[in-house]
C-alpha cells in the first residue's frame, strides 16, 4: 500500500507540499479499505514522504534524511560491531568531507572566508561552531543531499559519542585544524585542503581507537 501511494505522487507528479488527495479519495482510487490507507499514510509519514497537518490535511513531505537519523543512533548504539560501527560512520563522515573539500578550493568568496574565520575563532567557547563551520564550507556546493548527510552524520555522532571516553583538553588544537582547512582554501590547494581535513579528524579516530582497545580488554 506505502508503493502505491508513493506511485501515486510520481504518477501525478507532486510536488513537496502539493496536497494529497483526501482518505476517502485513497480508498476509491487504490481499492482499499480505510485501516490500510491509513497505515500506510502514517508508515510514509514517519519517513517524511508524506506530513500530516492537523486540521488542515495530508501534504507531500520533503522526505529529509532527518527522519534516518534514529535508525542510525539505533544502529551504532546496538549493533554487533559496537564502537567500530562508531568509527565505520566517521570514516564514512571523513571519505565524504575529503572527497568534497577539493571542490570547494578555489569557490570560496570573501564575504564566507570571513564567516569560516568567525567560526574558527568562536570554537574555543561554542561548540556549536564546528557544526556550523562545516555546513558553511559546502553551503555553496549546489548539493543539498550533501548538506543533510553531513548534518545527519554530525547529529548521530555527538548522539553517541558517550560511547567514547570524555576528549582530552584539545580545544587549542581543534581551532588549528580548522584554521589550517580555512588557510588552505584561500591558498587555493586542494590537496592541503584534503590533508587538513583528514587531519581533522585524526584525533576523533584516536579516541575511537582508544575505546576499541579497552573494549576488547573487559
Amino acid at each position: 500500500m506505502q508503493d502505491r501511494i508513493v506511485e501515486l505522487i510520481h504518477d501525478r507528479e507532486l510536488p513537496p507540499g502539493a496536497p494529497m488527495p483526501t482518505e476517502p479519495q485513497l480508498m476509491d482510487l487504490l481499492g482499499a479499505s480505510r485501516n490500510s490507507v491509513r497505515e500506510a499514510v502514517r508508515a510514509l509519514q514517519a519517513l517524511g514522504i508524506v506530513e500530516i497537518r492537523h486540521g488542515f490535511g495530508t501534504f507531500v513531505g520533503r522526505a529529509s534524511l532527518d527522519v534516518l537519523a534514529p535508525s542510525l543512533t539505533f544502529r551504532v548504539r546496538t549493533g554487533p560491531g559496537g564502537v567500530r560501527a562508531l568509527h565505520d560512520l566517521v570514516e564514512v563522515r571523513e571519505l565524504l568531507e575529503t572527497g568534497l573539500i577539493g571542490s570547494v578550493a578555489g569557490t570560496v568568496s570573501e564575504a564566507r572566508f570571513a564567516a569560516l574565520d568567525a567560526l574558527v575563532s568562536g570554537m574555543a567557547h561554542d561548540a556549536a561552531a564546528d557544526r556550523a563551520f562545516h555546513a558553511l564550507l559546502y553551503e555553496g556546493c549546489g548539493n543539498e543531499l550533501v548538506l543533510q548527510l553531513i548534518g545527519m552524520f554530525w547529529d548521530v555522532y555527538h548522539e553517541v559519542q558517550g560511547l567514547l571516553a570524555p576528549p582530552e583538553d584539545r580545544i587549542a588544537q581543534t581551532v588549528a585544524n580548522h584554521r589550517r582547512i580555512v588557510d588552505a582554501l584561500r591558498d587555493r590547494d586542494p590537496e592541503a585542503a584534503r590533508e587538513a581535513m583528514r587531519l581533522h579528524f585524526r584525533d576523533v579516530k584516536q579516541r575511537i581507537i582508544q575505546a576499541e582497545a579497552r573494549a576488547a580488554a573487559t
